[in-house]
């Protein structure tokens, strides 16, 4: 995670990259991606496309990208991306 916030640029800021090897994060919020159509390509259960604002460890939003017809979020993930974020703080 941290070769992927730097990448981002975001290394040593207040934004903070986390890993969920065995999704134990992923499936205690219910944000597991089951759906068969994604699968079919990915293989293993992942997490959906979300994004989540804590503060002092209350979640504030959590926003998911999945719809019925996109359970991935690829076709808009607006609602996951920064200026959504920002909108939330």
């Amino acid at each position: 995670m941290t070769g992927w916030a730097k990448a981002q640029g975001v290394e040593g800021s207040i934004v903070t990259f986390l890993g969920d090897p065995r999704s134990e994060l992923t499936k205690a919020l219910g944000l597991v991606l089951d759906h068969p159509g994604p699968m079919a390509v990915l293989g293993n259960n992942r997490c959906k496309r979300f994004s989540m604002l804590i503060d002092d460890g209350i979640i504030k939003t959590i926003n998911v990208a999945a719809t019925e017809s996109d359970p991935a979020g690829d076709n808009d993930p607006s609602v996951t991306l920064a200026e959504k974020m920002l909108g939330d703080l």
